[in-house]
């Protein structure tokens, strides 16, 4: 079996930790792993013969590959070319749709809402006039959480505490991301700076911890100075975290889950969700997870290949 794992990192940067987790994991279980660079990538359009180009080259025959997207901006353009993975027969995990809805907070709503999965109440605004006591009002603010349509480690997400700071904020997150599209989200007050991951492969919670955010700060990222710490999920906790995925349609994913008055709530699902604080605060070998679903994955589809041409 080979893996292959396909780094997004901009141009001069090294391979992610989870990337080299995930390759070390795959030849520890004793398969063949390798890191590609989508810089290097060169997509070929052929009616005849559609292909991804490696350094020049034809892209060597893999069994399954697993993309880590760290792409914050122009999202379905910079992930075709898993898509074109996908259209050379190629199974992937995740695949292109899927991560095109968890990279995009506002779909992600819409889809988490339409199925009945609890989400703090959110208003989508598009322009100042709208932003108003009665609309803020309709989200228990202020204070007022807001967040830019796209975004990750805690990137474009701010936290307001008055109208006067919902619209300047606003007018900063506008400039700075070049978008007028802005979701403002019902603060939860008991949060107190936590939220829970939980990691999700193959419709299975695999690990979760609570996620505390640093001094002085609201958001719990670990790359903002927040502490992990395992934790035990309640029956629905689990339940809300799967159906999130399943929702998605993603395969591997981390759910973010707040605890409020109401029950779990989910703020975020992670369509590259990062394991490492995960993997050292619980013990977990995430990545040995990952693999083996993917050898599942591949061998299934294999399996279902040969069975369609008897």
């Amino acid at each position: 079996m080979k893996i292959a794992i396909l780094s997004f990192e901009d141009i001069g940067k090294s391979a992610t930790r989870e990337e080299l987790r995930l390759a070390a994991a795959a030849r520890e279980l004793g398969y063949s792993a390798k890191i590609f660079r989508v810089d290097k990538c060169q997509l070929v359009y052929d009616p005849n013969h559609p292909c991804v180009l490696y350094d020049g080259k034809i892209f060597p025959q893999y069994d399954v590959l697993i993309p880590r997207p760290t792409v914050l901006r122009n999202v379905d353009l910079q992930i075709a070319i898993i898509k074109q993975f996908q259209l050379t027969g190629m199974p992937v995990v995740n695949t292109f749709h899927a991560i095109s809805r968890a990279k995009n907070k506002l779909r992600t709503m819409q889809i988490l809402d339409h199925y009945g999965i609890p989400i703090p109440k959110t208003i989508v605004v598009r322009d100042l006039k709208y932003v108003n006591n009665e609309i803020l009002k309709q989200v228990h603010g202020p204070p007022v959480i807001l967040k830019t349509p796209f975004g990750s480690y805690g990137s474009g997400v701010v936290i307001a505490e008055s109208k006067r700071a919902v619209v300047s904020a606003l007018n900063f997150l506008w400039k700075e991301n070049k978008i007028n599209i802005i979701l403002l989200q019902e603060y939860m007050k008991e949060s107190r700076g936590k939220d829970v991951r939980v990691f999700v492969i193959g419709g299975k919670v695999i690990a979760a911890m609570v996620r505390s955010a640093a001094k002085g700060e609201f958001r719990s990222n670990i790359e903002l100075g927040g502490e992990g710490e395992k934790t035990r999920l309640s029956q629905r906790e689990e339940k809300v975290a799967i159906a999130a995925t399943k929702a998605l349609k993603l395969e591997v994913a981390g759910v973010d889950i707040i605890r409020s008055r109401k029950g779990p709530m989910v703020l975020e699902v992670n369509a590259n969700p990062g394991f490492k604080t995960l993997e050292e605060v619980t013990g977990i070998n995430i990545a040995k997870y990952i693999i083996e679903y993917a050898v599942r994955k591949a061998k299934r589809l294999k399996q279902e290949k040969e069975e369609a041409a008897l």
